[in-house]
């Protein structure tokens, strides 16, 4: 059975990141674009990571420029508009796709496990989310418009 343990993905810095090492973390997985109308969620996304971050949870944010060209920057740029904007201390990784036949491993996993409206696979637009659960198993997926708070209630049941 596969889970979260068994990929690899690259940090905004470059470096390989195993996932295997946040086994035993609730993780909420989401891409990200800086220049949409769902941007704000960065603030959101920060208040859940520093809210429950000691208790083993953590955001990773994966920029994602597929949908309106909504992500054009570098990682570099990335990383300091998340910074001022929203005081984003959460890891960001490098920019992926999330469709397609150059979407990103990982995502092509959690959306065959957790499909969206009316079973489609494929993600709609930025700030799709991913939770999961201390096993590695995505348990949930949240569209757009579910805002970081909403989801408070679901990362807590899983801590």
């Amino acid at each position: 059975m596969t889970t979260i343990a068994d990929f690899t993905v690259t940090t905004n810095r470059g470096e390989e990141l195993d996932l295997a090492t946040k086994k035993g973390k609730v993780l909420l997985v989401v891409n990200t674009a800086s220049k949409c109308g769902f941007t704000p969620q960065y603030d959101g996304l920060e208040k859940l990571y520093q809210e429950f971050r000691d208790e083993d949870f953590e955001v990773l944010g994966f920029p994602c420029n597929q949908f309106g060209a909504q992500e054009p920057g570098s990682a570099d740029e990335i990383a300091e508009f998340c910074k001022v904007n929203f005081g984003v201390t959460f890891p960001l990784m490098e920019k992926v796709e999330v469709n397609g036949p150059d979407a990103s491993p990982l995502f092509d996993w959690m959306k065959s496990e957790k499909k969206g409206l009316m079973g489609s696979t494929s993600i709609k637009w930025n700030f799709t989310k991913f939770l999961i659960d201390r096993e590695g198993n995505v348990v949930k997926r949240y569209g757009p418009q579910d805002t970081p708070k909403l989801i408070a209630k679901d990362v807590k049941k899983l801590l």
